[in-house]
């Protein structure tokens, strides 16, 4: 899915779940309702949210900040899933499925969130068409992220993963007036992220560097060549 189709699902999506939307869409009991249960939440960075394996009791709107989803393997091993950012909803596709959650919600910065009961998300959906409609698009869209994940694994060289996760992170989260990706990375979480040994990791940003196709401060990453990223990691953006 290109970068502009990427961004009209989510604008479709933050266009239909939001209060002027309800008041429109919903009956006046409703709308009371949901802004009844609603709850506003605030977070410091390093918060669970949820955890893998804990039962759902409702879905969070981010309003602010940046959340990973992550699963632990058989070895007890950190897996990120993706990145999330404000104006994206998560914990819906356990709620939907009736299921416990299958992930880990931590927030990589301070957070705002606003949280509503698993009744009156449901409810949400049955009576809101606009709004089960742009749902329908989201799950389609990461349904589509979650199968380039597998082909990104299983195809690709670890160069060629570092080099597209770099300018995917950058795509997603932005940046921020310095140019730095809106995101600060352990080498640990980025060897994660593209499937290699923490020593691998840092050996290959160490030859980015090297080669001026990035720029390193810290945990913070700014990409200086976007052209030569595109490339290496064989991206189509």
């Amino acid at each position: 899915m290109s970068l502009e189709q990427q961004q009209n699902v989510a604008e479709n999506f933050q266009k239909a779940f939001n209060e002027e939307s309800f008041k429109q869409n919903l009956s006046e009991e409703d709308f009371k309702n949901y802004l009844a249960e609603k709850q506003e939440f605030s977070y410091k960075k390093g918060h669970i949210l949820f955890e893998d394996g804990k039962k759902p009791r409702g879905v969070h709107f981010i309003k602010k900040g940046i959340l990973k989803l992550s699963k632990s393997g058989v070895y007890g091993k950190e897996q990120i899933l993706r990145f999330v950012k404000e104006g994206d909803l998560i914990g819906y596709r356990s709620v939907l499925c009736g299921e416990d959650f299958q992930a880990t919600a931590e927030a990589m910065s301070d957070i705002e969130v606003t949280f509503l009961p698993t009744e009156i998300f449901m409810h949400l959906l049955e009576v809101d068409t606009k709004l089960s409609f742009v749902m329908l698009q989201k799950i389609a869209f990461e349904l589509g992220e979650s199968s380039n994940t597998v082909t990104f694994l299983a195809q690709k060289t670890v160069r060629e993963r570092l080099a597209e996760i770099l300018l995917l992170l950058e795509q997603k989260l932005g940046t921020n007036p310095e140019g730095f990706i809106n995101i600060s990375l352990t080498r640990e979480e980025i060897a994660n992220i593209i499937g290699t040994a923490t020593e691998s990791a840092i050996r290959l940003i160490s030859e980015f560097k090297a080669d001026h196709l990035i720029e390193v401060e810290g945990r913070n990453i700014k990409i200086i060549n976007h052209e030569k990223l595109i490339k290496l990691g064989h991206v189509h953006l």
